[in-house]
């Protein structure tokens, strides 16, 4: 479940995010807010979450809420850094572009959890993190033909950097909830994944609504209302469907962290990034050009190479758990014992 809300958390809203954009809109905050906004929507679904899991010791000390505001704080903090970027990105990039150029988060997580949780790096882990990373290099040389000025490389450049900040500040804020779990978070039920995503969206979204006040943005968002191509309404809905869309993909983002790992919940939003080129080529028209495509096997072979090493892994773990349950109930321990 937690999969398939990253996989089409992701999709859907890199498409709505950019369809905003393309249809009229312009306005950064106002895009980033629209990412941020939808938390409300999970706060049935936390009363609902029964509070303890059924394997949580009631020995275990809990952190305190002073703590947990601190963490809470500075992932919304990260958030919404990282959220800016990618509406940044998302303003100067084609949505294919943007999206490709996203799987160089996998890399970052990795680096990040490498230091953080000592992450073994096997030659399948390495082909998995090289191949998204030299798929993302490529596009550098990408621009759009339509267009030389130097104005639209500029803006490509802006795009390009901003969507690999934000890259690396989401491989770093995964490999952060991860620590979180581990450290302070222990036998917590699924509760806390509506926990971590309520406060920090709360967070983040505040700071988005100060930055659209701040900037003055809001004064134009009417104008911008009415100049939109598809309508009021088309306008008021594509940012409403963003908000619940990005609220899919961080509620299954933090669940496969809970779940699994960090680096796997990665790997599985990588995994949902050839999707978008796809998409984007039938309903946006971006064009498919040879780069873009060897970008995209790129990406699926690396992510193809961890999905291999996390298979031999689980293989062998069962082969660890059945041949010490044969040495355990071997007659020889029987009647020593």
């Amino acid at each position: 479940m937690y999969a398939f809300f990253v996989i089409f958390g992701r999709s859907a809203s890199t498409l709505l995010a950019r369809l905003y954009y393309k249809k009229g809109g312009n306005s950064i905050w106002v895009a980033m807010l629209a990412q941020l906004a939808g938390f409300p929507i999970l706060i049935p679904c936390y009363c609902l979450s029964p509070p303890k899991s059924c394997t949580t010791n009631g020995q275990t000390k809990q952190p305190s809420a002073l703590l947990l505001a601190l963490v809470y704080f500075s992932f919304g903090i990260c958030l919404a850094a990282y959220s800016l970027m990618y509406s940044i990105g998302l303003l100067h990039l084609p949505v294919s572009t943007f999206s490709l150029i996203c799987a160089s988060q996998l890399a970052f997580n990795a680096l990040f959890s490498f230091f953080l949780h000592s992450q073994k790096f096997t030659p399948f882990i390495i082909n998995s993190l090289v191949l998204p990373t030299i798929s993302s290099t490529l596009l550098i040389f990408q621009t759009d033909p339509s267009s030389h000025s130097e104005a639209s490389k500029g803006k490509y450049a802006i795009g390009f950097l901003c969507t690999i900040g934000a890259s690396a500040g989401y491989g770093l804020m995964l490999s952060l909830a991860q620590l979180s779990f581990n450290k302070l978070l222990k036998g917590e039920a699924h509760a806390k994944v509506f926990e971590m995503v309520i406060y920090q969206s709360l967070v983040a979204t505040s700071t988005a609504i100060m930055g659209l006040f701040t900037s003055g943005e809001w004064k134009g968002s009417s104008i911008e209302m009415e100049e939109f191509e598809l309508g009021k309404f088309s306008y008021v809905m594509t940012l409403i469907e963003t908000a619940i869309a990005s609220q899919f993909f961080v509620v299954g983002a933090i669940g496969l962290i809970f779940k699994v790992s960090s680096l796997f919940s990665n790997a599985i939003s990588v995994l949902g990034l050839p999707v978008i080129p796809i998409l984007a080529e039938i309903f946006f028209h971006d064009k498919m050009d040879a780069i873009k495509a060897i970008a995209m096997v790129l990406a699926i072979w690396g992510f193809v190479s961890y999905v291999y090493q996390c298979y031999l892994d689980n293989k062998s773990s069962k082969s660890e758990y059945k041949s010490s349950s044969e040495v355990s109930k071997s007659p020889l321990l029987e009647e020593v014992s």
